[in-house]
């Protein structure tokens, strides 16, 4: 049997819901809340809380085809992709899972059934390995499934024994392995562990039975779970025959629009073959990260995006592509993989786009790296050295993208070598620095204490019909510490089953208002939720003492709620609009709803001119004034896609999803509060428009109420500047330009007044110049010039000197200001630069410059004739 990539990928999951499992969509690639990971690495990361008992779904099995990103560590090496058969840094990874429900016996069952009855894969091409004291899997698979014990290995911890960290649940695994020896006919030897490439693991069955703690005692969990993974594109290896990855159809069609952009077809040689194989690869990564939200940058993800997109860049250019190809190799793989991740389809312009823009500054930064290298190599023939060091090799490796290969292809060319010893031991350096930044993303930890809470409490939300409930308080905390009790005064975190809170997501704030339970009354300013189903209220105890237990009557703020839900719905619409006018790739970024304001992230590359502004502004209001309905549906979430919805880059979505619409004209996932018609906003107003990063800008602006006010601040304004005028507020451009034109009169004749006053001066200190060696030295101190006057004094002096020294000092603000002045005939024998630097010190600061002119500062006018007279000494014009 030979099965497309999507039908492997289709009848695993079908196989699971037919025994009973949730199909679970992938998450994004950035792992929500999780510091430890720079990206979601395996399936079994989504589900990590449910493992961990800090989170409760309405599933106890799921499967999924999570997408995963490995490019660090012992897991993957940057530099193998594209030279050894199976290294990737994007993957897709199948797995089932088990949360307390089935265990080993089901597992390896499902497994082999799947294998072997559904893929059609033959039973004795297949080996196993399990941990060496796993005396129960090892049964199972010979008792249960009918293998030999031979075919059985039994290997140690680092091989078959599975932990999610130092500490927590952890467990052995049994591996199903491929067999390539067996497949030619080949005698059975090794066992799976070895290096010779005759095993292919292609199935991780884990068995999470312990829990272990800081010391390393492991204690038998409660209700032992089932985590799996096998590799979508090492299935697709053994099921449809090929002799590596790059084979299947997984990437032929990527491979082959590699081949079509470059001009270079597969097979024409080994290194060619490299750099088409990176380049399908690394596309992609670059389609599937940029799709989840990540974009190109120094730092954390978005540098190891850089490198990616910058690799694939450079081995276009081995291939001898010199225009940018490599987003085109990523269209390809949108066409290939949006019928398993929609949003990929959805997204398309602008993962081609922001690949494109940074492949081709790279590729100018390429061009720039050439030159660095032309110019050393200059540099060492001056010299007389042959060998370039080894920092200079690594610069252009990391900073410009040079291989070392082609580095050193140009030094033979010029006779030369490059330093190797020095180029490895700036390597590691960057490896160690790598691997200290992949200890994690710097993302917020959540609490252990909400985990745990977590377990025993789920929050029900009311708040999208009702601003009132009653409930009762399950949780309390004040310090981060679980208490019975809290007094008036204390800062408090309280948990109820049932809450009309809104807690803070989706860029929208938590709502406001009052919790009454008992004696107690709190004031609610805060609601977060750190983990998923748990709504955290933080406030503080203004009467009365909060107890544990306590029935408690829950009230939002209604003017701070409606004030929010005008400007959440004030946000699709603009969004909707930008859309409409810049295109779809105008893809929201980011948001902040609040009852004061709305702010919203964009992907776009150039500042908005006015009339795209007030074109945007028309169009929002415009649908105001229509009064459209909001309609609310729950569907699936390929459903959601599917009808046209619109999905953040960074929100999380679940299996199902809330579809938010307005009219025909905005439709979004979004669970926050809105309007029941468009009409409620009133009015929206953009305030302001600014970039905050590359490719991103912001624009912030109220609606309603909030509107009206920042619409009559305005007014006020004008009106003040009007009344300070003296002229109507409709003739207020007019007499401000006549002003403005007056101002620049005043300037000119200013201007000329003291230029005349210079020259004035200029004349009287050149008849006291004094004559040393044949040049004219001047030293004086005019007080009252600031620096440019002082600047345009020294400049008027060395004109009139002809050839000559002119040191100026002046008393500003209540500090020294001194000026040196060389005529151009002079400055081998006197620096301007040298002398400036001497006369500062006598005032207490320091400076420099040109040799033809300096000046300097300093905190002592006090001294300045004694600062003159040392210029005077340092010339030879001394007494």
């Amino acid at each position: 049997m030979s099965l497309a990539a999507r039908e492997i990928r289709e009848e695993f999951l079908a196989y699971f819901e037919s025994k009973g499992h949730a199909r679970v969509a992938s998450a994004s690639l950035v792992p929500e809340a999780d510091p430890t990971l720079m990206f979601v690495n395996a399936g079994m990361v989504p589900f990590k809380r449910l493992f961990l008992g800090e989170e409760q779904r309405g599933y106890s099995r799921a499967t999924s085809s999570q997408k995963c990103m490995r490019v660090s560590g012992k897991h993957n090496d940057l530099e193998n992709v594209g030279r050894t058969p199976r290294h990737h840094t994007f993957f897709e990874m199948l797995g089932n899972f088990s949360f307390g429900d089935y265990f080993k016996e089901a597992a390896i069952e499902y497994s082999w059934e799947l294998l072997t009855e559904r893929y059609g894969l033959a039973p004795e091409h297949l080996v196993v390995s399990v941990f060496r004291e796993d005396d129960e899997a090892a049964a199972i698979w010979e008792r249960n499934i009918g293998l030999s014990p031979e075919k059985i290995f039994r290997l140690d911890e680092s091989e078959n024994f599975w932990t999610m960290g130092d500490t927590g649940p952890c467990g052995p695994c049994s591996e199903i392995h491929y067999d390539f020896g067996a497949v030619r006919g080949e005698s059975l030897v090794g066992d799976p562990s070895d290096e010779t490439g005759r095993f292919l693991e292609i199935w991780n069955l884990v068995f999470m039975q312990f829990n272990r703690d800081a010391n390393g005692v492991q204690s038998p969990l409660p209700s032992p779970s089932i985590d799996t993974g096998a590799g979508l594109e090492r299935l697709a290896q053994v099921i449809q025959g090929t002799p590596t990855n790059y084979e299947t159809d997984v990437f032929t069609p990527i491979l082959a629009r590699a081949q079509d952009v470059s001009g270079v077809a597969f097979g024409s040689s080994e290194e060619s073959d490299v750099s088409l194989k990176v380049i399908a690869d690394h596309s992609r990564a670059l389609a599937f990260l940029i799709g989840d939200g990540v974009l190109p940058s120094n730092e954390g993800r978005g540098y190891v995006l850089r490198r990616i997109l910058r690799r694939a860049a450079r081995h276009a250019k081995m291939l001898g592509v010199e225009e940018p190809v490599v987003h085109r190799v990523a269209d390809a793989v949108v066409d290939e993989m949006a019928g398993a991740y929609p949003e990929l389809a959805e997204r398309r312009a602008y993962i081609c786009d922001r690949i494109r823009r940074d492949e081709e500054r790279f590729l100018e930064t390429l061009s720039k790296g050439l030159s660095l290298l032309e110019d050393e190599v200059a540099a060492l023939r001056e010299s007389g050295e042959s060998t370039l060091p080894g920092d200079v090799v690594f610069k252009l490796y990391d900073t410009f993208g040079f291989p070392t290969d082609l580095t050193e292809d140009i030094l033979i060319g010029h006779g030369m070598s490059a330093d190797q010893v020095g180029y490895e031991a700036a390597m590691q350096e960057q490896r160690s620095r790598a691997r200290a930044a992949w200890k994690g993303s710097g993302d917020t930890a959540v609490g252990e204490v909400y985990g745990r809470i977590a377990s025993d409490v789920q929050t029900e939300f009311v708040g999208y019909e009702a601003l009132e409930a009653d409930s009762s308080v399950a949780a309390l905390l004040v310090d981060g510490a679980l208490v019975e009790r809290a007094v008036e005064g204390s800062e408090v975190e309280l948990v109820t089953p049932l809450t009309p809170f809104y807690a803070e997501s989706g860029g929208q704030v938590g709502d406001r208002g009052t919790i009454v339970a008992g004696s107690a009354r709190v004031v609610v300013d805060d609601v977060q939720k750190p983990v998923d189903g748990l709504f955290v209220h933080r406030g503080k105890v203004m009467a009365g003492v909060l107890e544990m237990d306590s029935p408690a009557s829950l009230h939002v703020d209604p003017g701070s709620r409606q004030a929010t839900v005008r400007n959440h719905s004030g946000t699709h619409l603009l969004h909707a609009a930008l859309r409409e006018v810049l295109g779809p790739q105008a893809m929201q970024k980011g948001s902040l709803v609040s009852p004061t304001r709305l702010r919203f992230d964009f992907t776009h590359d150039a500042p908005l001119t006015r009339a795209e502004l007030d074109e945007i502004e028309d169009i929002v209001n415009g649908w105001i004034e229509a009064n459209a309905s909001r309609t609310t549906r729950v569907m699936s979430y390929s459903e959601a896609l599917e009808s046209g919805a619109v999905a953040i880059f960074e929100e999380k979505y679940g299996d199902e999803v809330r579809v938010l619409s307005f009219g025909d004209f905005s439709t979004e996932l979004c669970g926050g509060t809105h309007a029941e018609a468009t009409g409620e906003l009133g009015l929206l107003k953009i305030v302001s428009e600014t970039g905050i990063a590359a490719g991103v800008r912001r624009i912030e602006a109220h609606t309603g109420v909030g509107a009206l006010a920042w619409v009559r601040q305005r007014e006020r304004l004008l009106e003040d500047a009007a009344e300070l005028l003296k002229a109507p507020v409709g003739e207020l451009t007019e007499r401000i330009e006549r002003l403005l034109d007056d101002r620049k009169d005043a300037l000119r004749r200013v201007e000329k007044l003291e230029g005349a006053q210079r020259g004035e001066a200029a004349g009287d200190l050149l008849s006291g110049a004094r004559e040393v060696g044949g040049a004219r030295v001047i030293g004086a101190r005019v007080d009252g010039l600031d620096a440019k006057a002082l600047r345009e004094l020294i400049d008027d002096l060395r004109n009139r000197l002809g050839s000559g020294v002119v040191c100026i000092a002046a008393e500003s603000g209540g500090k020294a200001l001194v000026a040196v002045g060389v005529t151009e005939d002079l400055t081998g024998t006197y620096k301007a630069g040298d002398l400036v630097r001497e006369v500062a010190k006598v005032v207490g600061g320091g400076g420099g410059g040109r040799p033809d002119f300096a000046q300097a500062g300093g905190k002592d006018p006090g001294q300045i004739d004694a600062a003159i007279a040392k210029f005077q000494d340092l010339v030879g014009a001394g007494d």
